[in-house]
């Protein structure tokens, strides 16, 4: 061997991980509490995650990003009845399901996806909609809430009709001689569309229909139809079809139904609220939004799911970020680490604040979402109007809580998933890095459940709704009893007080405000709430980034002494969470005159500085998500951070080496050796066959 040669070392990202790993300064077991909610909660999603994990059915590896669509649906019905098994282990503790549901989804989210729609929208539906009687029958009698005889679709969406509910076109029209209604299809644009469960799988569905009694238009009602029998045959009137390829959740069968005079008995109509009388009399209830309620689970849900999948993707990237090197700086002779080089720590770290921020709002929300259902059974179970109103009350608020989170954290986690895709370079690009999967998986997310646009300007006008009631009566409902602390005119921050958490927060008071009162005025002039659509979306997006940002300081405060060192990091992350909305939003608050140009210039300086100050804990932050490899799923994220050999791995082991020549390979061969173009012309065009001819 030449010894003149430079000696040539193996990269080792693996020891470059480790070795930051073992430099955290918190206990990450704290820190998983705080982002679980509390030690029990904690302890019990590392038990969910541990026998998840464990499963041999519920397996999913580097292998399931090359699956087909059969291939996909057909191991999801595996899992279904996997998960159905838990189901019947968990009946007694439905929340817990639930958490398990949400934890499978990180990494299956098609399958999360099928029992979703199943449990949180079809019998989410019956039991909002329904009567007692009613959703025990079809939860418990006739086995939904462990998919055992009935398995369920939510028939809502038609392909002319989606987030106008109230608009729908599918007609149930009562049948007084027969006592029955007939659900029908008028025309094509009333079919249902987007349908999961229905292709393939549903037996039954909660269809959203109109109410037409001796003529008269009831508007939409729920109505739970039969769609197969037991032999799991369509029954008569049934069509249904699969609605073809998407961008991705292959293995959901999302299907369309038309109804062709479909007859049900008038029975199957959920009638919580509104009911038909024996002698066909409608008794429509005066609160009709209370019928609404059973929409916003999976709005609520997609909080949490944003919240999951941001852990598993920012783990991938800024473990990635650690372990690769990549140009030299001057003065050095090793390449340096990606997660030191500024621009990195800028496009990565406020991602990681934001998936802090929504494991906080998550929970928050959850609980709201919780205390609702309860105040709504609680009023329709006593009849009393006023507590009827105030469940009214708190519809009103967990509606706008809800559309504002779940468009933003929906909006957020998949700019993040694409951000994080990038920040990996052309490695992020294989689909063994699981970014591309996981970016079409949760596109979806921004659009049904309520397309974000549309949610978050609902989100929006509630919110100047809110501040005209406040400013009429000086009175502000509880979720908004920050407008009478927030100030009208004047500078909020200075450069001396960016980082003061409770400033923090009045700056996104003051903004909210100043903002509503803005559109007020812009009201007056025409009263068209299109004409402030764009002021709308922002105040939405500030309602979440205010709603984080209020709970994470309420959080903090109730952490005792014994509590591990995690106090500086959370603060440093909540900083970090306010300053880039503050910059995301830096027209606005500079237009408001909430800060000063020279302020901004400060806050634009101190992201830098939280960069750098939380650049050591990446891997201590990251590892606080307490993800296995089974849920990060990703040759650049694993554990140990092995990235090269890993990554070499999975590519040998599902694409086998031996295998030099494709099935293609003779045509490419014999286009690849064909003759000259005189050959392939049998010297027709020649100078020696022209002066023969």
């Amino acid at each position: 061997m030449d010894s003149t040669m430079p000696e040539v070392k193996e990269p080792n990202p693996a020891d470059l991980i480790w070795s930051e790993r073992l430099k955290t300064t918190f206990d990450i077991n704290k820190m998983h509490e705080f982002i679980e909610g509390s030690e029990p909660e904690a302890l019990e999603t590392l038990r969910l995650m541990q026998q998840l994990e464990r499963d041999p059915v519920l397996n999913t590896g580097a292998a399931y990003y090359q699956l087909s669509k059969d291939e996909h649906r057909e191991i999801t019905a595996r899992k279904i009845a996997r998960m159905a098994q838990y189901m019947e282990i968990d009946a007694p503790n439905y929340s817990r399901f639930q958490n398990r549901l949400n934890l499978i989804a990180v990494v299956d989210p098609q399958l999360g996806t099928r029992i979703g729609v199943h449990l949180g929208l079809f019998l989410g539906a019956v039991r909002g909609n329904g009567t007692e009687e009613q959703f025990n029958y079809w939860a418990k009698e006739r086995g939904a809430l462990s998919i055992n005889g009935v398995y369920g679709c939510f028939a809502m969406t038609e392909l002319a009709h989606g987030s106008n509910v109230a608009a729908l076109e599918t007609t149930a029209t009562y049948d007084k001689q027969r006592d029955t209604f007939v659900i029908n299809t008028p025309h094509v644009g009333a079919t249902k569309w987007w349908i999961g469960g229905a292709a393939h799988s549903a037996t039954h569905t909660v269809c959203y229909a109109r109410l037409i009694v001796d003529g008269k238009d009831y508007g939409v009602k729920t109505f739970v139809v039969p769609l197969r029998d037991s032999r799991h045959v369509l029954h008569p009137g049934v069509s249904v079809g699969d609605i073809g390829a998407k961008m991705g959740r292959d293995g959901i069968d999302n299907g369309w139904i038309q109804f062709s005079h479909v007859e049900i008995p008038r029975k199957f109509m959920l009638s919580k609220y509104t009911s038909i009388t024996d002698d066909g009399e409608v008794l429509d209830p005066p609160l009709a939004q209370l019928a609404y309620g059973a929409l916003l689970g999976g709005r609520v849900t997609m909080v949490t799911d944003s919240f999951r999948t941001s852990e598993r993707f920012i783990t991938i990237a800024l473990r990635y970020s650690v372990g690769r090197r990549q140009f030299t700086k001057k003065g050095q002779k090793i390449e340096n680490q990606l997660i030191n080089y500024p621009l990195h720590q800028r496009r990565l770290l406020p991602y990681l604040s934001w998936t802090y921020g929504m494991a906080i709002a998550s929970h928050a929300i959850q609980l709201s979402y919780k205390q609702t259902l309860e105040k709504l059974d609680e009023g329709v179970e006593s009849g009393d109007f006023q507590q009827l109103q105030q469940a009214i009350t708190a519809l009103k608020t967990l509606f706008g809580e809800s559309a504002a989170l779940k468009s933003t954290c929906t909006w957020t986690c998949l700019n993040l998933i694409e951000e994080c895709r990038q920040a990996c370079g052309g490695h992020g690009y294989s689909a063994y890095s699981g970014f591309a999967k996981g970016y079409v998986d949760h596109a979806v997310q921004c659009t049904w459940e309520g397309d974000n646009n549309i949610l978050a300007q609902n989100s929006g006008r509630i919110t100047v709704q809110k501040v005209m009631a406040f400013k009429k009566s000086g009175k502000a409902s509880r979720e908004y009893e920050f407008l009478a602390k927030a100030v009208e005119t004047g500078e909020i921050l200075a450069a001396d007080t960016i980082t003061h958490l409770g400033k923090l927060v009045s700056a996104f008071d003051a903004l909210i405000l100043r903002l509503s009162l803005d559109c007020i005025e812009a009201l007056k002039e025409n009263n068209d709430w299109d004409s402030i659509a764009p002021e709308k979306l922002t105040l939405s997006k500030l309602y979440a980034c205010r709603f984080i940002l209020a709970k994470w300081v309420e959080k903090m405060n109730s952490l005792n002494e014994n509590n591990g060192d995690i106090v500086t990091p959370l603060v440093s992350l909540a900083q970090l969470f306010a300053l880039t909305n503050i910059e995301a939003f830096g027209s606005q608050f500079l237009r408001f005159g909430i800060v000063s140009a020279s302020t901004f210039k400060a806050v634009l300086e101190k992201i830098g500085i939280l960069c750098r100050e939380i650049r050591p804990l990446v891997i201590g932050l990251t590892d606080s998500f307490k993800m296995s490899d089974f849920f990060i799923n990703s040759t650049l994220g694993s554990y140990n951070g092995d990235i090269y050999h890993h990554y070499y791995g999975v590519v040998k082991m599902l694409n086998e080496p031996s295998k030099i020549k494709a099935e293609y390979s003779a045509d490419f061969e014999q286009n690849l050796h064909r003759g000259t173009v005189e050959e392939r012309e049998n010297f027709e065009r020649t100078s020696q066959t022209l002066r023969k001819l």
